[in-house]
C-alpha cells in the first residue's frame, strides 16, 4: 500500500470518528469522547504516516 493512501484512509477514518462523536455527543458524552481521541489519534498517525 501506498504511502498516501494510507493517509488518505487515515484521515478518513478520522471523519468518520468524528460524526460518530458529533452525533453521540448529547446522549453518550463518555462514549463521543472516546471517539474524539480515536479520531485524534487517527489524525496524528496520518501526519507521521506522511513524514
Amino acid at each position: 500500500m501506498s504511502k498516501e493512501i494510507a493517509v488518505i484512509l487515515l484521515v478518513a477514518l478520522a471523519g468518520f470518528l468524528l460524526g460518530g462523536a458529533y452525533t453521540t455527543w448529547k446522549t453518550a458524552r463518555s462514549l463521543a469522547i472516546t471517539l474524539l481521541v480515536a479520531a485524534a489519534l487517527a489524525v496524528i498517525g496520518a501526519i507521521l504516516w506522511l513524514l
